[in-house]
């Protein structure tokens, strides 16, 4: 008898155990999913920060600059690139590119900065010019204001000060896309090139100017663009980055394409005028091929995003079969 009840009593706690297991997995299966951990927020620029300039010194932005100064034409297109417009509150009377740079507060030209001014401004970053080294800079950093240095002589450390300028004010990813369109452009045109023999090169030359004749040696970034165009630059052996050349050199080395830059003030036109129209240089081959061109300067001397505008109409000009 007592084993009988034993067993039933047995019976009964299994089944409570079964009907418990069921109720805690109709439980289990009724409640709300856990909600999804919230994916971690994109860390942005950490300040302060410390960076070697294209100088070689050694600057601390000590927090998101919300006040910008551009010392430079090419600086200013570097800020307008990354989309910093609206933190620039400073320009140089020549800095007109893109067209609303024109409408932004001046602080003098561009060698002669007005300290001054920049100092009324109070400014977190300015950005500076090798021209600006010997007494600008010095006097900016003075008087307690943080100066970054952009120099950059060839086209890859155009790409550099880019990245430079991005690091300093936040912008380090637009600045990565941006250097990156650039290589891609750069790439394009030199895919195309970079195998042509040197037969096949034409001699080019490049003016600057025409009162003195001034042109651009192995020393200048032109050179550069025009090598990557595909030409040789018949006064790459001359000295210095901008030199002068006599008018008897250049009819000697019989250039097959000539470039003219344009852009300079009022006098903008005069290097194409004076390469279309000098009577000495109509029997040279650029001349009789009907190959003189030209093109803005600021697309070539300007270390900046459109440097590589520069560089593809170049490309055109020099190998108008391939461009």
């Amino acid at each position: 008898m007592m084993e009988v009840k034993m067993k039933n009593r047995l019976r009964w706690w299994s089944g409570l155990g079964i009907i418990f297991i069921l109720l805690l997995g109709l439980v289990w299966a009724c409640a709300p999913a856990p909600a999804e951990e919230p994916a971690p927020l994109a860390e942005g620029p950490s300040f302060p920060i410390e960076v070697t300039d294209q100088a070689g010194r050694v600057v601390r932005v000590d927090k998101m600059p919300e006040k910008i100064v551009s010392l430079a034409p090419s600086n200013t297109e570097i800020v307008y690139a990354l989309g910093l417009e609206d933190r620039l509150v400073g320009v140089t009377e020549y800095c007109d590119y893109p067209e609303a740079a024109k409408e932004k507060p001046k602080i003098g030209g561009y060698s002669s900065v007005d300290v001054e001014k920049v100092v009324e401004i109070q400014p977190d970053l300015i950005l500076a010019a090798n021209i600006h080294k010997k007494e600008v800079i010095p006097r900016l950093e003075e008087l307690g204001l943080t100066v970054l240095t952009l120099d950059p002589k060839t086209i890859d450390q155009v790409l550099e000060a880019i990245n430079l300028a991005g690091r300093v004010t936040g912008k380090v990813e637009e600045a990565s896309a941006l250097t990156a369109e650039m290589e891609a452009r750069i790439k394009a045109v030199t895919d195309k090139t970079e195998t042509i023999p040197e037969a096949e090169r034409p001699r080019v030359f490049y003016i600057l100017w025409h009162d003195p004749l001034r042109t651009v040696s192995a020393e200048s970034r032109i050179h550069e663009l025009i090598i990557k165009a595909g030409g040789i630059n018949i006064a790459s052996d001359l000295e210095g980055g901008y030199p002068t050349i006599s008018l008897e050199a250049v009819i000697m080395a019989n250039p097959e394409v000539i470039i003219a830059g344009s852009g300079h003030g009022s006098g903008k036109d005069a290097p194409f005028q004076f390469a279309m129209t000098e009577p000495r240089l109509a029997e040279v081959e650029a001349r009789k091929q009907g190959r003189v061109y030209e093109i803005d300067a600021n697309l070539t001397s300007r270390p900046g995003p459109r440097i590589v505008d520069g560089l593809e109409q170049m490309a055109q000009f020099i190998h108008p079969e391939l461009f």
